[in-house]
């Protein structure tokens, strides 16, 4: 019983539904996108692993939500992209998020686990 009670303390909240419901990442300084990591971005959809269509005025911008889930001491413990039909990038910017966030997160009024909602917009010339 006590065994039980230990691993379901452990696990993580699931991850919500209504990701529009979540709060922004609580950074301290927001994030800067800069050139060098949308170009990652640009190589994923010109190699063809990104199903992205080309705009007619070759300005490209695409928008990964990444629900984050921070415990009470700061720490992100989990990352999870949503999905856009193209798992590199999805990664990435779950790891971007994780990023940004270490060291740089106001304090939030809640002590215990919360999921967050960043979103990280990659946005170039093609």
């Amino acid at each position: 019983m006590i065994a039980l009670l230990l691993l379901q303390a452990a696990e993580p909240p699931a991850v919500p539904t209504d990701w529009s419901a979540l709060a922004p990442v609580p950074y301290a300084t927001a994030p800067q996108m800069t050139p060098q990591l949308n170009a990652f971005v640009g190589g994923e959809v010109a190699a063809g692993r990104c199903a992205v269509p080309k705009p007619a005025d070759g300005h490209y911008v695409v928008k990964v939500d990444v629900a984050t889930l921070i415990d009470a001491s700061g720490v992100i413990r989990k990352t999870v992209p949503h999905a856009i039909a193209c798992p590199t990038v999805e990664q990435y910017a779950a790891g971007l998020v994780a990023g940004f966030a270490r060291g740089n997160l106001a304090p939030r009024p809640s002590a215990g686990d919360a999921w967050y909602r960043a979103t990280i917009v990659f946005d170039w010339r093609g």
